[in-house]
């Protein structure tokens, strides 16, 4: 018999069923929030995974599309490859929940999310949020959890708490939160520049819901709660680390790891692994763990430098951002190019402008966004870190900090009506070490602006990072981390923004959740430093947008026709259009509202198809004056082809002045004369007369 619970979240019914299917998980929990269904299981392996020296959890979140009631694309009609929201939502769940599981803890874990039925007023991605913080908690998985997550929006100063679909359209901020009993544990935003005191005031009223949740949470544990697994510990063991400090002292490993050159530093590690490697060669158990030995040694080193001395790996000060530089136009030809540096950490970003037709097609659960104009694309090849392997496209990583980039600059960019152009911007990571996010977000803002596109104000991105202590007034909150500071310290702090407010934040933790305090002091040194960067580098490099596109790209004219003459510029079977484009050369973009862009390198071919497309949809009036090629000769007359589709007859009597017997006599086929019209005749044709046009 399965056991059903409910609350009320946000003013619809959220309810819980245990026990009711996929019974052989470790945990299942079958979500209901309003009339979306989601099933959340949690299973682990029954033993470790041999080799491995870091926890193997993996979270899927699988979109069928018969949840909202269609059949996928393409020839298969079967689902493919994760899309990208799904990616991201799988990142959004992993990143709340890796930390509370054990730290020496090596079985595969899994964490499946089937959305089976979507409301659009209830979102999926937060359901199923949810639904694997129940689905571990109730399991015998080992975890010190729960979690919850909550979504805030901003609407007219207002905070919505998990917003609809319609609420989601006009919120200034889209904001998720996750939280333990005590401490937030992760964020992440995207917002239309809201300012910093606002939006501490908004992650921490999402954690006051949360804790609601958790209460709700604990109840269906309590009665429905497996006892946890043991398991087999894959610490290492404490004489080893004394037989190390021994061979390698403290003293000795932090000279080792005390630089700002990332290959010097790994140098001196590798021969401090050849050196131990030597001394422990008659003890296999000891070789087995000794790369998690050194991995520990090494972050116990830095983090008491940190912490305790005030002493960075590369010698800066704890506010202290790395050496900057930035530059525009370094790649001809491309429609805008700038570069972003930040000691080892480089990115280059190009801007392509073209078409809207050309804007991404979106076929997935959120029947709300078919398209997108603006994308924004991350690369990391092995090069940038000094590795060698083959490139096999863009995993998890580098989705996520393309879409993290994108929306940081979303906020700022200009209308289709402002701009009709579809955007794409490319970061290519070519050196790192540490926050090429943030790089990224820099760089792509320039390169926006070198390319011509009217962005409302410049944006810049920093992360913040973190060593605690025993307690958790015993931390320090660093501007600006390196690689080797991200992978020991705690926390990865990254917020991107303008002069006015935040526009993206994304926050990554190792440990049990962020006080208050250290959240308020991230926040508003990551503000100090995105100051610094606009001013001082960014707007150094290219203060403003250009006034216009480059040489290289394409050039939009718009105009707007009446919605019902839309029909009469396609043609039949696009028969017009294609003509009109066909003779240009151009590009042509019809809205159902009849916005019409005009997409075209040669200005003359596109006043040209403008022209034809005006011509097309004006009724013709006495006295309006056009110019038309002779396409066909009759006894009594010539017709001639004002535009694709447009056509209209001259009288014999109206060619000339002067009386002539034949058509011919005047006109050739392929002519080009210009007329007057002179309305209609007793047929309904256009009637026009050379003759009639003043001199």
């Amino acid at each position: 018999m399965y056991k059903s619970y409910s609350m009320e979240l946000a003013g619809r019914t959220l309810t819980v069923d245990v026990n009711r299917v996929a019974k052989q998980a470790n945990g299942a929990a079958l979500m209901h929030y309003g009339d979306t269904t989601v099933l959340s299981t949690a299973t682990a392996s029954e033993k470790p995974r041999e080799g491995i020296d870091f926890f193997p959890l993996s979270v899927e979140y699988e979109e069928k599309m018969y949840a909202v009631g269609k059949i996928p694309g393409g020839f298969n009609k079967r689902e493919g490859k994760a899309s990208e929201n799904a990616i991201l939502t799988s990142r959004v769940i992993d990143r709340p929940m890796r930390p509370l599981f054990p730290k020496d803890y090596r079985n595969d874990v899994t964490l499946n999310n089937l959305v089976l039925s979507v409301d659009p007023d209830c979102a999926p991605e937060l359901t199923a949020m949810l639904g694997s913080a129940i689905a571990t908690a109730i399991s015998d998985i080992p975890f010190d959890g729960p979690t919850a997550t909550t979504q805030v929006g901003l609407i007219d100063g207002e905070f919505v708490f998990n917003p609809n679909a319609a609420q989601k359209a006009v919120s200034d901020l889209q904001l998720t939160v996750a939280s333990t009993r005590e401490k937030v544990i992760m964020i992440e935003a995207g917002a239309n520049e809201v300012p910093e005191d606002k939006m501490i005031e908004a992650i921490f009223a999402a954690h006051e819901v949360n804790q609601k949740v958790i209460a709700f949470i604990d109840t269906i544990v309590a009665e429905c709660g497996k006892p946890k697994h043991s398991y087999t510990s894959c610490a290492v063991p404490e004489e080893l680390f004394e037989a190390m400090k021994k061979i390698v002292t403290p003293e000795e490993m932090e000279v080792a790891v005390f630089t700002d050159e990332k290959q010097k530093r790994e140098e001196n590690i590798r021969q401090i692994k050849e050196k131990l490697t030597e001394e422990f060669a008659e003890n296999e158990e000891w070789l087995a763990v000794l790369d998690e030995a050194v991995y520990q040694y090494q972050k116990k080193t830095v983090r008491k430098m940190i912490l305790k001395d005030h002493k960075r790996p590369d010698g800066r000060q704890i506010d202290q951002i790395r050496p900057l530089a930035a530059e525009v136009d370094l790649i001809p030809r491309v429609h805008g190019s700038a570069m972003f540096t930040r000691g080892q950490t480089q990115i280059c970003n190009i801007c392509t402008l073209a078409p809207l037709s050309e804007a991404q097609k979106i076929d997935g659960l959120d029947v709300a966004e078919t398209s997108k104009r603006y994308m924004h694309h991350y690369n990391f090849p092995s090069y940038s870190v000094g590795e060698t392997k083959p490139s096999r496209g863009p995993g998890r990583r580098e989705i996520g900090h393309g879409a993290l980039a994108e929306r940081a600059l979303v906020p700022v960019l200009p209308s289709e009506a402002e701009f009709p152009y579809a955007i794409r911007t490319v970061s290519e990571t070519f050196e790192s070490n540490g926050s090429t996010s943030q790089a990224s977000i820099c760089a792509s803002s320039m390169s926006l602006m070198a390319a011509g596109v009217p962005i409302k104000s410049a944006v810049a991105g920093i992360s913040c990072g973190l060593v605690t202590g025993e307690t958790d007034d015993d931390y320090i909150v660093l501007t600006d981390i390196q690689g080797l500071e991200d992978f020991f310290g705690d926390m990865d702090f990254k917020v991107a923004g303008t002069h006015k407010g935040i526009t993206a934040i994304q926050m990554d933790i190792k440990i049990h959740g962020l006080t208050r305090p250290i959240i308020e002091e991230a926040i508003a040194k990551t503000k100090i430093a995105r100051t610094y960067i606009l001013d001082e580098v960014m707007a150094k490099a290219i203060a403003e947008p250009r006034s216009s596109v480059g040489e290289y790209a394409p050039k939009i004219i718009q105009l707007n026709i009446d919605p019902q003459k839309i029909g009469d510029v396609v043609g039949q079977r696009g028969k017009t259009i294609n003509a009109i484009i066909e003779q240009t050369g151009v590009k042509i973009d019809i809205t159902d509202d009849g916005a019409v862009s005009i997409c075209g390198t040669d200005k003359e071919k596109m006043a040209e198809a403008m022209d034809m497309i005006r011509i097309i949809t004006t009724d013709f009036e006495a006295g309006q004056v056009f110019t038309g090629k002779v396409i066909s000769i009759k006894e009594f007359g010539a017709f001639l082809e004002f535009a694709p589709g447009k056509e209209g007859m001259v009288h014999i009597s109206k060619i000339s002045k002067e009386r002539i017997d034949k058509v011919e006599d005047v006109l050739s086929l392929g002519d080009v004369v210009k007329v007057v019209c002179l309305g209609k005749d007793k047929m309904g044709r256009i009637s026009f007369s050379m003759k009639d046009i003043e001199q």
